[in-house]
Formats: structure tokens, sequence, C-alpha cells
């Protein structure tokens, strides 16, 4: 039923900052972008990053950092950690070796969201298998 995701979408009180900031995270711009909403396309599968003015947010939704985290398969956990330390995010799960070559960590961006990083030696499998087909 689940085919992988469509949108991963974060909330944000100054959406421009918040642009912004992901922009220089990223190393792109928003690839489309209306009143109240940006979105960038990330990754080796083009996935969907939605910035989203939390004004627009549903009615009883966390104000702080709450529910699932994302991780985003990066080269180094490590590097990608300090990067986003170095750009103003706070530390919300440590670097953390899971074991079998999986370590992950988490941050919650300056705009109260949570961004989980993580080398996960399966997502590289199923790449190299995609590249393959």
């Amino acid at each position: 039923m689940l085919r992988g995701f469509a949108t991963v979408s974060f909330w944000a009180d100054d959406l421009e900052a918040a642009r912004r900031w992901y922009a220089e995270l990223l190393g792109i711009e928003p690839y489309f972008g209306r009143p109240g909403y940006y979105e960038f396309r990330v990754g080796d599968h083009q996935a969907e990053l939605g910035l989203i003015d939390s004004r627009y947010a549903p009615g009883g939704s966390a104000s702080g950092p709450a529910g699932a985290v994302l991780y985003w398969h990066v080269d180094d956990v490590r590097a990608g950690l300090e990067k986003l330390l170095s750009m103003g995010a706070r530390e919300y799960q440590p670097l953390t070796e899971r074991g079998m070559g999986f370590i992950t960590a988490s941050v919650v961006d300056p705009f109260g969201n949570i961004l989980g990083v993580m080398y996960n030696p399966h997502y590289l499998e199923v790449l190299a298998g995609a590249t393959t087909r």
C-alpha cells in the first residue's frame, strides 16, 4: 500500500527565514512556491520537502518537536550533524551507532521541526539496485 513518501511537511512561524535556512542547507532554491508554502526536491529520488506557514497547521498540532522522526540518508552523519548544529539547529538525538552500519542523529531546526540524518547501508543497496535495472 505505501510506495514511498510523497511530501514531508515542516511548519515555520517565519516562512521566509525557513526558506532561506533550507536553501542554504540543501544548496538549492525551492522549485515551487506560493504564498504560505515552498517545496524543495531533495536527494536521489527527488523526495519533496514542503515548508508551510504555521498559520496553516492543523488544529491541535504540536507547537514544538513531537511525533515521528523522518531520517534522510547522508554519507557522513557526523559531518551532517556538525553542519546542522553550526547553522543553529539544536541536538535532539545524539549521534548513535545502531549496529550493522546504521548511524543516526537528529536535530530540531530553528523553526521547531525534527530533522533526522542517518547512514543506512540498506538505502545504498536499494539505490545501487535501482541504477542497475
